[in-house]
């Protein structure tokens, strides 16, 4: 299981109905994408931060951990908003207003993804598959979804005894030996996926497997203050936003 997935199993939001915690997480990320991103970005970071650390209780090493690699992909994608291609200034240049952009796009970026994690620390993802079934998603699409879910986590971790049976085997001691490793990771893995489906596939026929995988889903009812407590905080951080926006301008 990665850590994201046993953080959300073990977060004190776990027994809150997921249309809760979408509302919040999702509607901060809008809140991230449609506001200004100055002061938006800034004010829907800090309010989402404070809500993840806070009454989520997500711990910081947990969260920071989880939240370096897509502000990796934030930065990747403002860096070109530096630069400027062809015009008289040359093949390259600085773009003229590059970094104002680069760093709206990074501000707006950054604080979007906060919220998407805000909802997947504290929603496992078995939680919320078979409720979309209700929703109006077609069966067989949350079917598909759940069945590779499993798989998904039944091959990481063979994937982690492969690497871990080359490691003690010296499979790593040198280049050449890593590019051994690496392809016969590759092949092993290829050949364990189709041997997990098929043995899936038998073990659903054995128990009756007619086109439907029925899961049993805890019942759970909205928190109307909960949700009330969402809207306004979305609320506040939209008035604010504008607020601030108006006097800066």
């Amino acid at each position: 299981m990665l850590p994201i997935d046993a953080a959300a199993h073990g977060s004190r939001w776990r027994r809150r109905h997921p249309l809760e915690k979408a509302l919040l997480g999702f509607g901060l990320t809008v809140a991230a994408v449609c506001l200004p991103p100055w002061p938006g970005g800034p004010l829907v970071a800090a309010a989402t931060l404070a809500v993840l650390l806070g009454p989520a209780g997500v711990a910081g090493r947990q969260l920071w951990r989880a939240f370096r690699i897509p502000l990796g992909f934030c930065f990747t994608g403002a860096a070109p908003l530096l630069f400027a291609v062809g015009g008289p200034a040359g093949l390259v240049s600085l773009a003229p207003d590059g970094p104002r952009h680069a760093a709206e796009l990074l501000l707006r970026t950054s604080a979007a993804s906060l919220g998407v994690l805000l909802f997947a620390f504290t929603t496992p993802v078995s939680d919320v598959l078979p409720r979309l079934v209700r929703a109006g998603v077609p069966a067989p699409v949350v079917d598909v979804a759940l069945v590779m879910y499993r798989i998904g986590f039944l091959l990481l971790d063979s994937l982690a005894k492969i690497r871990r049976a080359q490691a003690a085997r010296l499979g790593h001691a040198g280049r050449a030996a890593a590019w051994r490793s690496v392809a016969g990771l590759a092949a092993t893995a290829f050949v364990r996926a189709f041997d997990r489906a098929s043995r899936l596939q038998s073990g659903l026929a054995g128990r009756g497997y007619d086109g439907t995988l029925r899961v049993l889903v805890p019942e759970v009812t909205l928190s109307w203050r909960f949700l009330a407590a969402s809207g306004a905080l979305l609320a506040a951080l939209t008035t604010v936003t504008l607020v601030l926006k108006g006097l800066y301008l």
